[in-house]
């Protein structure tokens, strides 16, 4: 018995001898002690039991090497994090371990490339949640994690950058032209990402929303400062599509800064080698700023026409067009578009329908006092469609009517032209019909 009992010791002895031995390149020169405090850091980690686990742990990252296990580092950022919380009144302690923890970032992005993206993210994360208080070695951070990252940057690591960047700008330690280019680079980014489904769209989509907002309200962009600054690049390459687009979008979420020649030649650059309706549309703001109606009315006409834009960016497209058709005396347009937004948005008739009875209301009717006052029936019958179509428009509509109604013929009058309440009546003026029903005063 005693000596199969030392067999069995030599054995077992054998063994774990030969398991050493394998397994010291992976666990380093001391494997058996970085064995064994992964095992007991694990254990307790498991369990939850933060406040054991952190000593063993300390003494893996210390023997282990970084390859040895990839929660030893992943795990690691979760205790450090925990360590930097509940030292949070004492700042040198946590300086060093914000240090610590960047540290173990960088480790895990260098020695297990597979996870670098989602390390890369979560460091851009914790920068800023741990680094508020240093801007600029947060700004210089977060630039790196979006230079290495790119498109697969995590959208909300744009919008801290670019916050980061407008705050040292304000302090006047980033120029102008840097934060315009933290801009382009953070909208590029976010505008390559293929969304997954409908709810990561809509995060990206609310994330290229907030950037373009905090670019607006920093006013970095001035439009002097775009023209300063985009006009060398356009008069050095004016057929690169991808500066003109830039170019363009900047200038139309810059107050004021649509109507000069740059934003003319970039607009004509994106007409010329891409067209769009986008390019179409940029092309009427400019003229329609500049008081050209024809071709302000002709290239939105083409943005209406393309085949790329959706039905709810053509009724946007038709109720912008009878607005501003309605602003320069164009009635019978500014009708016809007006009447083609009630036909593609549900949300948008109840003001096609207010304007449309304004047009109504203020036509210029030739005639006998019958015909120059019928105008107000068809204009009161449109405010009454508005107030039906969308509720919140009632007040305004009531007004008008209110104001319209007091037009009406008196009921003798009406008599005298043959003309009595109820009845079917067609107007005809300036060009436009309509047929209503006859009111009067009493």
């Amino acid at each position: 018995m005693k000596r199969f009992i030392l067999l069995i010791s030599v054995a077992a002895a054998a063994l774990i001898g030969s398991t050493t031995l394998s397994a010291q390149g992976k666990f380093g020169p001391d494997s058996a002690e970085c064995i064994k405090y992964l095992s007991y850091y694990t254990e307790y980690y498991k369990q939850k039991n933060y406040d054991s686990a952190l000593p063993n742990w300390r003494k893996a990252y210390n023997i282990c090497p970084p390859t040895s296990r990839y929660t030893l580092l992943s795990n690691g950022t979760t205790l450090v994090k925990r360590l930097i919380q509940s030292n949070a009144k004492n700042p040198e302690y946590k300086a060093a371990l914000i240090d610590t923890l960047m540290t173990i970032y960088d480790q895990r992005v260098q020695y297990w490339p597979k996870y670098a993206t989602t390390s890369l993210n979560n460091k851009a994360l914790d920068m800023y949640n741990y680094m508020k208080n240093d801007p600029a070695k947060l700004y210089e951070g977060l630039t790196e994690v979006v230079a290495k990252n790119q498109s697969k940057t995590t959208p909300n690591v744009f919008l801290f950058q670019m916050n980061t960047a407008i705050d040292l700008y304000k302090d006047g330690k980033l120029d102008p032209e840097t934060v315009i280019n933290v801009y382009e680079t953070a909208v590029g980014h976010l505008g390559a990402i293929t969304p997954k489904n409908d709810k990561e769209k809509e995060n990206i989509d609310k994330t290229i929303s907030d950037i373009e907002s905090l670019f607006v309200t920093s006013q970095v962009a001035s439009c002097d400062n775009l023209i300063a600054l985009f006009g060398p690049r356009y008069a050095a390459d004016p057929q690169n599509l991808d500066l003109a687009k830039s170019i363009v979008k900047m200038m139309s979420i810059t107050e004021g800064c649509t109507d000069n020649d740059l934003f003319l030649n970039a607009v004509t650059t994106m007409y010329t080698l891409e067209p769009s309706h986008t390019s179409a549309y940029f092309l009427y703001k400019l003229y329609s700023s500049r008081d050209d109606v024809d071709n302000a009315v002709k290239y939105m006409e083409e943005a209406i026409a393309s085949e790329e834009s959706d039905v709810e960016t053509d009724a946007n497209y038709n109720f912008e067009l009878a607005a501003f058709c309605y602003k320069n005396g164009k009635n019978a347009r500014a009708i016809e578009a007006a009447q083609k937004t009630v036909e593609l948005s549900d949300a948008l008739d109840g003001k096609a329908y207010l304007l449309m009875g304004t047009i109504w209301g203020t036509l210029p009717c030739p005639g006998n006092e019958i015909e120059t006052r019928s105008k107000y029936w068809v204009a009161v019958d449109y405010m009454v469609k508005a107030k039906n179509a969308d509720p919140t428009l009632a007040e305004d509509a009531n007004n008008l009517i209110g104001q319209y109604s007091a037009y009406y013929p008196q009921t003798a009058e009406a008599f005298m032209y043959d003309v009595t309440d109820g009845q079917a009546y067609t107007v005809s003026c300036s060009g436009l019909r309509a047929t209503t029903t006859v009111r009067t005063q009493k």
